[in-house]
């Protein structure tokens, strides 16, 4: 899938060149004039690396409120960077983390090490068996993660003991049915996910995954 992952990222990066500018542009005169925003991540095998994202929030956001966990309207957010959060613009920058072979198109979430404290050690061994991933199963069915944390006083404390932990189990089941088959169905779920807003689509096609829309259902 390594030769799949180029080609198709490759292709997005050059479709997408207009898009990229103009963001790019936008971001630049406003907000604090950063284009790019690097964070370390865990990758493959749990080595870390440097993520690229499109600048959404204040420089020093890591350091502020509740960290690496962000709620919808988290005053850290700048003022474009909700538009670019909310469409997952500002993931796209993430192709060229496929290109260099830090990720992939589909798989696990590369997460800040923070936000593994919840997982249980076994299953991250597994979940880091392969690399990280543009988008995934938990990315599709957390899309919407922001907006579930809104409504907690303490977001961390949430994150840590319900949505990390489920989260992992969603990871677990990708790289336990791992296929060509299951990342191409990925892919157009993720596709449809960003256009229909709280889309089940992926219930429908993996019903042994339901239990994480009732987790979601009772947040």
């Amino acid at each position: 899938m390594r030769i799949f992952d180029i080609i198709i990222s490759l292709s997005i990066l050059i479709i997408l060149a207009p898009l990229f500018f103009a963001v790019a542009l936008i971001l630049k005169v406003t907000g604090e004039g950063k284009v790019f925003y690097l964070q370390e991540r865990q990758g493959r095998f749990g080595r870390a690396f440097k993520i690229l994202k499109f600048a959404t929030m204040l420089e020093n956001s890591p350091n502020l409120g509740s960290g690496s966990i962000t709620s919808k309207n988290d005053n850290r957010i700048l003022p474009v960077g909700k538009y670019l959060r909310k469409s997952k613009i500002n993931e796209l920058p993430q192709l060229i983390n496929i290109l260099i072979g830090d990720m992939a198109l589909i798989g696990p979430r590369p997460q800040v090490e923070r936000d593994l404290l919840g997982v249980e050690k076994a299953e991250l061994e597994v979940i880091q068996q392969i690399r990280p991933g543009l988008s995934g199963v938990a990315s599709i069915i957390f899309r919407d993660e922001e907006t579930l944390l809104q409504n907690y006083d303490d977001p961390r404390l949430m994150y840590d003991t319900k949505i990390a932990p489920c989260k992992a189990k969603l990871e677990f089941w990708y790289v336990k049915n791992r296929s060509a088959r299951l990342d191409i169905m990925l892919l157009i779920l993720t596709m449809h996910a960003v256009f229909v807003k709280n889309s089940q689509m992926i219930f429908k096609f993996y019903p042994s995954l339901v239990f994480a829309s009732e987790l979601i259902e009772d947040l």
